[in-house]
């Protein structure tokens, strides 16, 4: 049986609760929202492993609900409207949806299209084997001989002492290196303790490779001690 959890977000009733029959019935956990609002909060608050997402909606509608959860979410969205227009498929696509379904459709179709967003997403997702000489850490890729940096296949072009710190940290993955040591490493000469500069370089770091260097995913600071990759 499947354990995936799909949320479900539509304002028409009659939909969710035949559309949650299906689902059910093949194993999926079910979360339900009745809006964007309301589907940003369960993204929020629970592991979510498919989005059925309907366009028209109160409050906040499927476009800008889609929208805001792609810009740290990558689950499969498939998006439902009542508008089966070309120019309206390739909104919906273009904004982050996976696949596009219109009304009305057949339950069945539409679990056919969980189930094959669902295993593409999982492959997707299965560890890749690394390279000779590559450290791979969650979507960032660290070539050590060609001093190559990817996020998500997209290339970051950091300078020689911003690499090496990255390195660093990477083959320490899990351990926390104070900054000390990672100034002795990187820059082989004694550290003085008003010097700033690895925390200057540790910024301009997060600035390439995080998508939100406030928060970031990759380098995380632990207060007092230093910094390390998890």
């Amino acid at each position: 049986m499947n354990r995936e959890t799909v949320l479900l977000v539509d304002d028409e009733k009659e939909i969710v609760d035949l559309l949650d029959i299906y689902l059910r019935n093949e194993g999926y956990t079910l979360l339900k929202a009745a809006d964007g609002r309301e589907a940003l909060a369960l993204v929020e608050a629970h592991p979510v492993d498919l989005i059925v997402l309907d366009v028209m909606m109160p409050h906040m509608d499927g476009i800008a609900a889609c929208m805001k959860i792609r810009e740290s979410r990558h689950m499969p969205i498939i998006m439902l409207s009542a508008k089966g227009q070309d120019i309206d498929k390739i909104t919906g696509l273009s904004i982050g949806a996976d696949d596009y379904v219109v009304k009305p459709f057949s339950p069945l179709e539409l679990l056919a299209r969980v189930k094959s967003q669902l295993r593409r997403y999982k492959m997707m997702q299965a560890p890749q084997p690394a390279k000779e000489n590559e450290i791979v850490i969650d979507g960032l890729t660290i070539n050590t001989s060609t001093h190559k940096v990817t996020i998500e296949d997209e290339e970051v072009r950091l300078t020689p002492r911003e690499f090496a710190i990255l390195e660093l940290l990477a083959r320490n993955r899990g351990i926390v290196l104070s900054m000390e040591r990672i100034y002795q490493e990187v820059w082989n000469e004694p550290f003085m303790e008003s010097n700033n500069t690895v925390m200057v370089h540790i910024r301009k770091i997060r600035e390439k490779i995080e998508k939100n260097p406030g928060d970031p995913r990759y380098i995380l600071t632990v207060w007092g001690i230093g910094y390390k990759i998890e």
